[in-house]
Order: C-alpha cells, then structure tokens, then sequence
C-alpha cells in the first residue's frame, strides 16, 4: 500500500497543498485532487492532446507527467488562461470568434498548445501551424479554423507584445 504524500502545486497563481499517491498524474491531481476539470481525460496515453498544461511556461501532456514533477512550479491551466473571471484570454476569444471548436472537449488542450505555439515562435504560417499542432487531436475535424483561430490570435497577441513595450 503506498502512502500518500503532500504535494503543493503551483496552479493558476494559487498554492493548492493535496495528499497524493506518489504516482498520481498531473492531470488526475488537477480534475479529481484540486476540482479544475478544464483539461481532459482523452487517450491517457499521450497521443491526443486533450490534457495539455503549461508546466513553468511550456506545454506538457499532463496525464504522462506526475504531479510530484510539477511541484515547486507554476502550472497553468484553461481556467487561468483570462486575464479575470470572465475575460478571456486572446487566444479563448480567437477560437470563439472563428468557431475552432465543435464538440468542445479537445477544445482546452488545443488552447494550451496554440498558445504555446504563438509564445515559442511557431506561427509564422499554416503550415508551421498545423505541423506544431499535430500532437493534438480533433475528432470533429475542426482543423480549418483551429488553424485561423491561432492566426487571429497571433495577430493580436503580437500587436500586444509589440505596444507593451511603449
């Protein structure tokens, strides 16, 4: 019987102390552990994407990764992407505005990812777009506008960075 350890985790800005097994995922500490059920359950194997975090800044597959791994580090979540409650992050808005989402339930990891993609320089075309976002699976086929939405996005995101600096 393993015993369970206390683990803090870093989530969304907030320290969350939980007593885990110390096999617990990452992904199965932030749904069953800490109640934020944004990033899904898909595969459990690493293949879809659906339960894509930024751990300390980059993207990670969060049922391959334990959650012993992440502590002492900021863990970003769908839920803290917006700026407040009810304001959305630039990339939530792109994907609303271009209709990048169908069923909805890749649709949190694909934020993750494309958010990732504008932050580490890969958005520079379609192309560069879809092959940076091919660890990440739409089963409704949303592509087309996954692919727009991350355009729009970095337009944005880009002129933001860009007047930040003023």
């Amino acid at each position: 019987m393993t015993q369970s350890k206390t683990i803090t985790l870093r989530i969304n800005d907030s320290d969350r102390t939980l007593p885990l097994d110390p096999r617990t995922t990452l992904l199965d500490a932030l749904r069953e552990h800490a109640g934020l059920t944004g990033s899904k359950k898909g595969c459990d194997h690493g293949q879809c994407g659906a339960c894509t975090v930024h751990v300390d800044g980059q993207r990670v597959l969060s049922c391959l990764t334990l959650a012993a791994q992440a502590e002492g580090l900021p863990i970003t979540t769908i839920e803290g992407l917006g700026d407040a409650p009810n304001v959305l992050h630039a990339m939530q808005a792109a994907f609303v505005k271009q209709d990048a989402f169908q069923c909805g339930y890749c649709t949190p990891g694909q934020i993750m990812s494309a958010v990732a993609c504008i932050r580490e320089g890969h958005a520079g075309s379609a192309d560069e777009i879809r092959e940076y976002m091919s660890g990440n699976i739409c089963r409704c086929g949303a592509y087309p506008n996954i692919v727009a939405a991350i355009e729009d996005a970095a337009r944005t995101l880009g002129w933001e960075a860009a007047h930040a600096k003023l």
